[in-house]
């Protein structure tokens, strides 16, 4: 396979999964290609012309033409120097890696990956939270994400990919979206009952059944295994956790549980005082769901090898 086809198969499919809605996707995207159409040519100079195309900002080929030829590919959650290092390594000793996949961002997918986040406002107002409350809350929290990514230094695993020309890419919000719709669709049709339920159901999955057996699967946060679930909200993509004061609304829509990756402490605070049920799957292994469904799209398009690092583990779903 080519990596520009890799490439649009998961942003392609992780639209499609998109809990907006792809409508609402393609809507957005409309709105970007207005956006750049107004601009001066001196600010188009520094515009993204990939978020033309790819409504996730968080999700790039960060080193590479599109061209390269593609049969074997390291996967990991996060990809650093040092696992691009090791695929280097890899190839050296005679295992070819022809390209790295990173779940996390690197480079300029991480600079600006808080610019998914807007769409967390649009996937709280389908579960019944007025948009003028969504977005006040999501800006201010976007607006905080942007100020600690801004002294970081972002380059660093891109550079050593450019240098040892190993062809590098992430993929996030594609990967969340399809995680965050396959268990959405799962509770909404199984109907779990109490938060043990959820528990099971989850344990039922590959990925959570790994993590359970390494000390590090799904748990309840607040709650107990025997309370009612009422209405689940999986709350898993839109780049990372969103404003701490969205509990009151979410409950006055609602919404009894969240099953999420995981949750600060501010966070945890917040959603005690509005009693909701809180339900962490696990972040690592939620992770490993979403770049299993992507990967198995992938390969039902074409041939790709795959080799685990970085707390990533294969489990196929193609029959």
């Amino acid at each position: 396979m080519l990596l520009k086809d890799i490439y649009k198969t998961i942003i392609s499919k992780g639209m499609e999964a998109d809990p907006r809605g792809k409508d609402d996707v393609l809507k957005s995207l409309e709105k970007q290609k207005e956006a750049y159409e107004d601009m001066k040519e001196d600010e188009k100079e520094f515009f993204d012309r990939e978020s033309l195309t790819n409504p996730y900002a968080d999700s790039r080929i960060l080193h590479g033409t599109g061209d390269e030829e593609i049969t074997a590919a390291i996967v990991g959650i996060d990809m650093e120097m040092a696992e691009i290092l090791l695929a280097d390594r890899l190839s050296s000793k005679g295992k070819k890696i022809d390209l790295v996949i990173a779940h996390h961002p690197e480079g300029r997918a991480y600079a600006n990956f808080y610019e998914v986040m807007h769409m967390q406002a649009d996937i709280l107002n389908k579960f019944g939270v007025p948009i003028n409350v969504a977005e006040d809350l999501i800006e201010g929290r976007m607006k905080e994400v942007e100020r600690k990514l801004s002294p970081v230094n972002h380059t660093r695993a891109v550079d050593v990919a450019r240098l040892l020309d190993m062809p590098f890419m992430c993929v996030h919000t594609p990967a969340d979206n399809m995680v965050a719709t396959y268990l959405q669709r799962i509770f909404d049709e199984r109907q779990p009952d109490t938060l043990e339920d959820i528990l099971k159901i989850l344990k039922e999955l590959p990925e959570y059944r790994e993590a359970s057996k390494n000390n590090a699967g799904p748990k309840i946060l607040l709650g107990s295994g025997g309370r009612k679930t009422g209405k689940v909200f999986v709350d898993m993509t839109g780049g990372t956790g969103g404003s701490k004061d969205i509990f009151e609304s979410m409950v006055n829509a609602g919404v009894s549980t969240i099953v999420g990756m995981h949750l600060g402490e501010d966070h945890r605070k917040e959603a005690e005082k509005n009693h909701m049920n809180i339900v962490i799957a696990g972040h690592i292994s939620s992770d490993n769901l979403g770049i299993n469904l992507a990967l198995d799209e992938v390969q039902k398009a074409g041939s790709l090898e795959v080799l685990e690092c970085s707390g990533f583990r294969r489990f196929s779903r193609i029959k």
